[in-house]
């Protein structure tokens, strides 16, 4: 009887009430956020995935500049239609050094969480310049712009410093050869040393002309890099040796 009547008191008190409510919401926000911030507590790391290079981080940064993200969702739901279509279905892994994610919820065009390969630079290239002319029945707007237009990449050190400051592994040589790097990887293999380029990201990285225009490094170069990446990082068998070890 003694628990109702304090209930009672607290229903017929509307200050007391609104104080409750507040310090209730408070602590569960607390409970949900401050897990949030320890990316280890809430992603099982998977063997593969890198942070960006800084030419595929300059293509990402297009990517989102453009609204690509408005018509292209990047996250393949575990659902048999789904996975059969696209392949396998997304992991938290995959976006843990996006930011901001790219997952989506719309598709106008088709989902590209794995784009990565599964078509030529040639193939983007003209998609870009116009859609019409390999998917007949494309709506997307014409990209040309992006293949005259050179990309900025003075600046990507910062970017890379930015980035680790929210939890991107980038090392002190990373940013401090952020600008040769996305030289190196989009130069073609016989005009650029890349050792140093893959030293720092792995030999499996693709390095080439992406736009086949090797006297400049443009947009279209940087955004190709970023399409060609997606999908690719993840070794999905370690990827399920995690999930089926995991509690």
């Amino acid at each position: 009887m003694s628990f109702i009547k304090k209930h009672e008191k607290l229903e017929k008190n509307s200050i007391l009430l609104l104080i409750s409510i507040i310090v209730a919401v408070l602590i569960g926000g607390v409970v949900e956020v401050i897990p949030l911030f320890r990316t280890e507590t809430v992603i099982e790391p998977v063997k593969g995935v890198r942070p960006y290079t800084p030419l595929e981080l300059a293509g990402y940064n297009i990517y989102i500049r453009e609204g690509c993200y408005n018509c292209h969702s990047q996250q393949v739901r575990p659902l048999r239609d789904e996975v059969a279509r696209y392949g396998h279905y997304s992991l938290a892994a995959e976006s843990m050094y996006d930011h901001p994610f790219q997952w989506g919820s719309k598709r106008t065009g088709p989902d590209l969480a794995r784009v990565g390969g599964k078509y030529s630079d040639e193939w983007h290239v003209a998609h870009m310049v116009e859609p019409r002319d390999v998917v007949p029945e494309s709506i997307m707007p014409s990209y040309s712009f992006l293949l005259h237009t050179g990309a900025k990449i003075d600046d990507l050190g910062q970017h890379l410093k930015t980035l680790r400051i929210v939890g991107v592994p980038y090392t002190d040589e990373m940013i401090e050869n952020a600008e040769k790097d996305a030289i190196a990887q989009a130069a073609p293999a016989d005009k650029v040393d890349t050792d140093g380029f893959h030293g720092r990201y792995g030999e499996k990285v693709l390095a080439r002309d992406f736009d086949g225009q090797p006297e400049m490094i443009s947009e279209m170069d940087a955004l190709i890099a970023y399409l060609q990446v997606l999908g690719t990082m993840v070794d999905f068998k370690s990827a399920e040796e995690v999930e089926e070890s995991a509690p």
